[in-house]
């Protein structure tokens, strides 16, 4: 699995989510801000992400071995507000209350899980293509 990011602005960093290079969705984290908990994008390199259920979000996956993080996980959500540090899904770009984002989110997410469906664990792969 691999996300391209493709641009990165006050918005969010904005990409684009393949798996077996074939798109299936878009993504949005926050801006780089050097890796800070709960406010930053993550470092581009390869990750290992396990499947988690969350208090918040139910069943998803979680991005591991990130330098000085946890609970990095993949859920719905529009703005990059809604993130915390985590990669929001969406099925196209658009703007939420005047702001950009992501839209149609839970569609996104909803396939990405059965995407998953019987996979316990995937290795994810950030580049940044600016």
């Amino acid at each position: 699995m691999e996300i391209t990011r493709l641009e990165e602005g006050e918005a969010g960093t904005m990409g684009a989510l393949r798996v077996n290079k074939r798109l299936e969705c878009l993504t949005l984290e926050p801006q780089d801000r050097c890796n800070r908990q709960g406010a930053s994008c993550i470092p581009a390199q390869q990750y290992r992400c396990e499947r988690v259920r969350s208090p918040r979000f139910g069943e998803t996956f979680a991005v591991s071995g990130v330098p000085g993080r946890d609970h990095i996980l993949f859920h719905p959500g529009n703005l990059a507000e809604d993130t915390q540090g985590c990669i929001l899904l969406g099925t196209r770009f658009g703007a939420v209350r005047g702001q950009r984002g992501v839209l149609d989110s839970g569609t996104a997410f909803e396939r990405f899980m059965t995407l998953l469906r019987g996979q316990e664990t995937f290795h994810l792969t950030i580049a940044e293509h600016y």
